[in-house]
């Protein structure tokens, strides 16, 4: 079988969507099958394209037998606000249509799967697939439009804001399937209306071999230079659909606790906020993203994971970070409504608290760090809901199943 993967994010990145992009390419071409992925110049989530990335051009690799990537140029914002996102997803959709249209003819796919974000990028995997006679597959990782609504980067009563959503819907209507990443977000498809039999859930997934439960201090520990017993740890994309203001606010909250530290790892549009919001508190400290080699030691430094999220946007997007929270055997605190798609990933492996609400996070937090029974109990839980819901291998060999379905079809 031949893919072809059209997505703005993709390694060297190591967070987010390009983790699963990347890892279902290279899944692919190791079971035999051909792969072609077009990309972005890496830039996420500092919003800067990275160093010996940079310029104006087009780049191509074969990483892997089978595999063959083509980096291309885009615009890249150092403060990606509505308008300008958009400019900069189209930029990426502009430069990667005359590879997707080459790739169609020399190529010529049997599937093109179209990673969202970028959702303006859809219409060049849909073209490639029109000009190749492959089958389409579009996959949502989260919903932009909504999420832009919902942080304020666009206004839903606005021109713009009534183009994206006929643009959506438009978008919606020409795929052959459409998956998701969690039951509430399959359903909003059909909100939308998708029908049912187009639709699958695509789960992000946990690298269980490469992340384990901890007994011992994790070495970052030492690395950082962090001495409290205790570790209340956020790390991933510092972006403003988080609602990331409430850390250091629950920080200021637990000040007079000298047995615990709250730790950053990330970068950014909201990393400068959250430092000057956290001036004159000793007990937070920042640090960059650690290397997907460090990834298991990163997540089992944590006695507990922190998941902020804004109300309104926990059932359109589901945060990638929480996979790996949860195979690390550590209760996640999260600001969700247990009727989201968040929160019912969380309920009964962490706490849950209303978004926004440091005082009830604060609160949350300190009933599990005096309470090793409850953490123990809420960690072993979170292990086993990565074992049986977020295993890798289990969730790419059912994806493959429904490719050569796909691809089989009249």
């Amino acid at each position: 079988m031949k893919v072809l993967i059209l997505g703005i994010n993709y390694a060297p990145e190591i967070i987010s969507t390009a983790v699963y992009s990347t890892g279902l390419a290279e899944q692919l071409a190791a079971e035999g099958h051909r792969v072609e992925v077009i990309t972005a110049l890496p830039y996420y989530p500092a919003w800067r394209v990275f160093e010996g990335w940079r310029g104006f051009r087009w780049r191509r690799e074969q990483p892997a037998n089978n595999l063959r990537v083509t980096h291309c140029p885009l615009y890249v914002p150092a403060n990606p606000t509505g308008a300008k996102r958009i400019v900069h997803h189209a930029s990426f959709a502009v430069a990667a249509l005359p590879v997707a249209l080459s790739a169609a003819v020399r190529f010529r796919p049997d599937i093109v799967f179209v990673a969202a974000p970028s959702m303006v990028s859809a219409p060049v995997g849909w073209l490639a697939a029109k000009l190749s006679g492959a089958k389409t597959w579009l996959h949502i990782q989260d919903f932009e439009v909504e999420a832009a609504f919902a942080t304020g980067l666009l206004k839903a009563e606005s021109r713009v804001g009534r183009i994206a959503r006929s643009f959506e819907s438009w978008v919606l209507g020409r795929f052959d399937k459409i998956s998701s990443i969690s039951v509430p977000m399959v359903a909003k498809l059909h909100e939308k209306g998708v029908p049912e039999a187009k639709t699958y859930e695509f789960r992000n997934w946990a690298n269980l071999s490469r992340v384990t439960p901890r007994e011992t201090p994790s070495p970052l520990r030492e690395e950082f230079g962090i001495t409290t017993p205790y570790v209340a740890l956020y790390s991933g994309n510092l972006a403003n659909k988080q609602g990331l203001e409430i850390l250091p606010e629950m920080a200021r909250a637990l000040a007079h606790r000298d047995d615990l530290t709250f730790v950053i790892c990330g970068d950014g549009p909201m990393r400068a906020p959250l430092v000057a919001a956290a001036q004159g508190l000793s007990n937070i400290r920042f640090f960059p993203l650690q290397p997907v080699e460090k990834l298991g030691d990163l997540v089992t430094m944590a006695d507990v994971h922190l998941l902020p999220q804004i109300a309104g946007a926990a059932d359109l997007v589901l945060p990638s970070k929480l996979t790996n929270m949860l195979a690390s055997g550590r209760p996640v605190l999260a600001t969700a409504e247990a009727d989201t798609a968040l929160g019912a990933e969380v309920e009964g492996a962490g706490l849950l608290v209303p978004p926004g609400d440091f005082a009830a996070a604060a609160q949350a937090l300190e009933a599990l760090l005096d309470d090793a029974t409850l953490r123990a109990r809420l960690g072993a839980q979170a292990r086993k809901r990565a074992e049986d819901r977020w295993d890798m291998a289990a969730i790419l060999r059912r994806l493959q199943e429904q490719f050569h379905a796909l691809s089989q079809r009249g």
